[in-house]
């Protein structure tokens, strides 16, 4: 798990207020997605290339929304994640749109993808 190190913050999910440990929910999406880079690719897919690579690149991150989130993840990667960490389904997109850059973001410093 070393490309995100950097994210051993406990966060609280201000829904439930139940702690999400980053590095867990990071852990799970990257290996439902197949890595960084399988889950980089599904979101480029996704039409979302423009904020990934925002979040690659050595400048500021551009946000993802929610929805965004729901369209790119499979509702079973979705439910699978939120049945993980025990928090509702419907509180899991809201959750990686606010962490998501910022994991990418933390696993490529230097503005290129680990391999």
């Amino acid at each position: 798990m070393g490309l995100l190190d950097g994210l051993q913050t406990i966060v609280g999910d201000a829904l439930s207020g139940k702690p999400v440990d980053l590095m867990a929910v990071a852990g799970q999406v990257l290996q439902n997605a197949g890595g960084l880079n399988g889950i980089v690719s599904q979101l480029n897919q996704a039409g979302l290339g423009e904020q990934v690579s925002s979040w690659i690149g050595t400048g500021s991150n551009l946000p993802i929304s929610e929805d965004q989130i729901k369209t790119a993840l499979s509702s079973e990667t979705l439910r699978n994640l939120a049945q993980s960490f025990g928090v509702d389904v419907s509180q899991l997109p809201e959750i990686l749109a606010e962490h998501l850059p910022k994991m990418v973001d933390t696993a490529s410093p230097n503005g290129t993808l680990p391999t």
